[in-house]
């Protein structure tokens, strides 16, 4: 039999043994409470997802009408094309980086918050674009915004949400990105190019008013030594009639525990480089799947096959597939568990939102930060390399090529599922830290 995260005694694993936790009756009775404000504070982060996911697929139905454009400063070559497409995730890479400073200098909300600036600029540049240079910038600029936020936003939510939601709270952020997606095919069956990018802009604006009024993440104020505040956030987030002592007390002690920078040789340690290599490893895989160039080229990968439907209208119907898909993902995670849905099924219902949550559930407290910039840094040069090179193959040796690639690459996914990731449905941080910190194999199967 299977034996539980934190069933053995000892030192090592018992963990918090000064008080034990409420019961599941005392839990259930302010769930409620404790949840509405929970997803009122999800939900105000993860419209800068939804903006990610908008701005990533800007190009599939914008780079078809640029390549039939009358006007010479607009009208894109193949080469361009790739460049227009590809450009977003060099973008991208350099938010991934600057969320390995900002996440811990800022915080995660206001880093979030930061984000709207290169945003807003990057869809004005599009909108108003009179050259290929403005082009180009807004999707640097928007690229920049979309790894900033997807370094920041699995963490924030990761670390205020309970156990029991945070595997639905953790696919969010990949729902509303495809939510995006979707909205952003389907606009572009109405609008022209210009106003896809001002509408764009509404988004972010939202996000910036909701999350003025919420709080910060109760373990980064912690780890500030704002304990105060800290209290106070973890209250309001839980509801007023919600005792939040013990995992007020949980929260603390773990951080305490975890308040030293890492130092280089620390990294090293099982303990830490462990969860921060298979973060690395399931980020990796994920784009090598091929999802960024399909995505950003779906519209012209429709236009090169002898589909029935405009390839408009297959597109809007792809984008409500995943959002379909991912919906599902997120009301069976916590039932199913993250490996299984890994295994039994496809990218929207596994390997999109899974790879997020996951990232933000095992990677350490003290290098929260930092890795998780450093795996969107390492998600997004991939997804560069793999967009940039996609039009040139395609067009060297056929679509059928690359799309053997990442078949491929899913089936090496599946070897690294069974034998690396770890099941963390109904753990919470602090235990996810304590088998990596104990090693028991165990929790692996």
């Amino acid at each position: 039999m299977q034996e539980p995260l934190l069933g053995a005694e000892g030192p090592d694993y018992d963990t918090f043994p000064e008080r034990p936790p409420p019961s599941p009756g005392d839990r259930a009775r302010v769930g409620a409470r404790q949840n509405k404000r929970v997803f009122l504070a999800t939900f105000a982060a993860v419209l800068g997802n939804f903006s990610f996911g908008y701005a990533l697929v800007y190009t599939s139905p914008v780079i078809p009408a640029l390549e039939h454009s009358l006007d010479p400063d607009l009208h894109l070559t193949k080469s361009q094309a790739s460049w227009f497409g590809s450009v977003f995730t060099l973008g991208a890479a350099a938010g991934g980086l600057s969320a390995m400073i900002l996440n811990d200098l800022l915080g995660r909300k206001l880093s979030i918050m930061f984000s709207a600036v290169p945003s807003a600029a990057g869809y004005a540049l599009m909108a108003g674009a009179h050259g290929l240079w403005m082009l180009l910038l807004g999707r640097t600029l928007t690229g920049f915004a979309g790894g900033l936020t997807a370094a920041c936003i699995p963490v924030y939510v990761s670390e205020i949400a309970p156990p029991g939601v945070r595997g639905a709270l953790g696919a969010t952020p990949q729902l509303m990105a495809v939510f995006g997606s979707l909205s952003l095919y389907t606009l572009g069956l109405l609008l022209p190019w210009r106003w896809l990018a001002v509408a764009g802009e509404a988004p972010v604006l939202i996000m910036i008013l909701l999350l003025s009024f919420m709080p910060n993440s109760p373990r980064f104020l912690l780890s500030r030594g704002r304990d105060e505040e800290a209290l106070q956030a973890l209250a309001w987030l839980r509801g007023v009639d919600a005792d939040v002592h013990w995992e007020f007390e949980q929260i603390q002690d773990n951080v305490r525990r975890q308040s030293s920078r890492v130092s280089w040789a620390e990294a090293r340690a099982p303990h830490m480089c462990r969860p921060i290599a298979v973060a690395l490893l399931m980020r990796f895989l994920q784009q090598l799947t091929g999802i960024t160039p399909i995505l950003v080229y779906l519209q012209s990968i429709f236009d090169s096959t002898a589909v029935l439907l405009p390839p408009k209208d297959d597109a809007a119907i792809v984008g409500a597939v995943r959002l379909l898909s991912v919906l599902i993902a997120a009301l069976t995670m916590d039932l199913a568990g993250r490996k299984v849905l890994l295994f039994v099924s496809g990218y929207a219902m596994g390997w999109g939102p899974i790879t997020w949550l996951l990232m933000s559930e095992v990677l350490p407290l003290r290098a929260r930060g930092m890795a998780s910039g450093l795996c969107v840094l390492a998600s997004w040069l991939t997804a560069f390399v793999l967009t940039k090179s996609f039009l040139p193959v395609v067009s060297a040796f056929g679509l059928q090529v690359p799309f053997f690639f990442f078949a491929a690459i899913c089936l090496v996914s599946l070897v690294f599922t069974g034998c690396c990731v770890p099941e963390t449905k109904g753990r919470t941080l602090e235990q996810i830290e304590s088998f990596f910190r104990t090693g028991r194999r165990s929790f692996l199967h």
